[in-house]
């Protein structure tokens, strides 16, 4: 047998080009790829070259951001609530009481910022939920804050009630059982608004002192409207730690009933719409006494009717062992000031009626045309009175007729 032969060393390979073909093929490939780079990345005499593939750089992820922070606590009533984005827009944003009430908010144009526009509610925890979407994909974030403890809170109450129909003098009084600083007048007043349906109505505020502010239109209002009143004080500091509350009064405007009283002739006439219903014959205060009993002149409003009212002149002032005291039950009473000037039945005087002022300042007629006009009258109609020196006094009653519309602009915060 033969000794074995060692390939290794004596034998070639039978095709030895084929060894370097793909070698040389990878070569001239690369040349191109080389030509490709910038002078600014070919490297330098002696160095090595660069790497010919570059990792794309990552996206980066859209992020959130709230405030006031996560936790954050005591937060004022009127801070706005932001949620921004960057690297995304915001696909959704809840701010929710426990209750499940939302804050109202709205997103800019950019759909970058959501930022809120209504007042938090006080001693409430809210939680802030946000979504957003960035070429990384969308994101979430989740956080909380809760609102301050109010030291007190003003509440506003008004005249005329929510449903109630009124006449076209009434005006609307907003009362706060808390005052309100000097410095926060004009921050309350903004926050009052009047909408009138079915056109709108020009009017103005007027303070009449620091828990009472009162608004009335240019002229009286129109007859047959309604009347929307948004009282948004809930995010309102009134003074210091004191914060207001919010509430909403809707209301009517009736006929427009409007009556004159003639003090020198004694008669009083009534009108609806424009329309004449009735002239009564009527007797008012009496000259004697220094004057003090002489009926007011000036535009009047109706504050309150009451189908039976004792008449006690000991409330104006009159002592019980005053010759001209007298306490006496009356029916069909109408009030048109705080200091007891009234529309009433005066059976006891019907002989006076239409030609003598013998009363003590209030308006009597016969209980007949007492008790139609008590039924025809509503809370804000008009009685303008008309022949005496003695005019009504400002605040005297729903006095707010008695000036013009700039004057009555000159009370507001906000500036005429």
């Amino acid at each position: 047998m033969s000794a074995p032969t060692d390939r290794t060393s004596s034998q070639q390979p039978r095709h030895p080009a084929r060894r370097w073909w793909p070698a040389l093929l990878l070569a001239g490939l690369a040349l191109p790829l080389a030509s490709c780079q910038s002078t600014g990345s070919a490297a330098p005499e002696g160095g090595s070259a660069p790497s010919s593939a570059t990792a794309a750089p990552s996206a980066a992820p859209a992020t959130i951001t709230v405030a006031p922070a996560d936790a954050a606590g005591d937060v004022r009533l009127d801070a706005p609530v932001t949620v921004t984005v960057t690297d995304g827009t915001l696909r959704d944003v809840t701010v929710t009481a426990p209750d499940g009430a939302a804050l109202p908010g709205g997103l800019d144009a950019t759909g970058t910022t959501w930022t809120s526009t209504g007042p938090l509610a006080a001693a409430t925890r809210y939680a802030v939920h946000a979504v957003a979407a960035g070429a990384a994909g969308q994101v979430t974030h989740d956080s909380a804050l809760t609102t301050l403890t109010p030291v007190a809170t003003a509440f506003p109450a008004v005249a005329p009630l929510s449903g109630s129909t009124v006449g076209v003098g009434m005006p609307v009084i907003v009362t706060l059982d808390e005052p309100v600083a000097a410095d926060r007048r004009a921050a309350v007043e903004a926050n009052l608004h009047v909408t009138t349906q079915p056109a709108p109505v020009e009017g103005a505020w007027n303070w009449i002192s620091d828990t009472t502010v009162e608004y009335r239109p240019a002229a009286y209002w129109p007859a047959h409207s309604s009347v929307h009143l948004d009282l948004d004080l809930g995010g309102v500091e009134v003074s210091p730690g004191v914060w207001g509350k919010t509430r909403d009064i809707d209301f009517e405007v009736g006929s427009a009933m409007i009556s004159t009283v003639d003090i020198a002739a004694h008669t009083m006439t009534v009108t609806r719409d424009g329309v004449v219903l009735r002239t009564i014959p009527v007797t008012l205060g009496q000259s004697g006494s220094g004057g003090k009993y002489v009926t007011r002149s000036g535009t009047k409003v109706v504050m309150s009717l009451e189908a039976t009212r004792q008449m006690d002149a000991e409330t104006t002032g009159v002592s019980p062992d005053d010759p001209e005291y007298y306490n006496v039950a009356t029916k069909y009473a109408m009030r048109l000031t705080n200091s007891g000037e009234f529309l009433h039945a005066a059976p006891w005087s019907v002989g006076s009626q239409g030609r003598a002022n013998v009363s003590h300042g209030c308006t009597g007629m016969s209980t007949a045309d007492a008790r139609w006009m008590f039924d025809t009258t509503k809370v804000g109609d008009v009685v303008t009175y008309v022949g005496s020196d003695r005019t009504i006094e400002p605040g005297n009653g729903f006095n707010v007729w008695n000036q013009t519309f700039d004057a009555w602009k000159a009370g507001s915060a906000l500036g005429a």
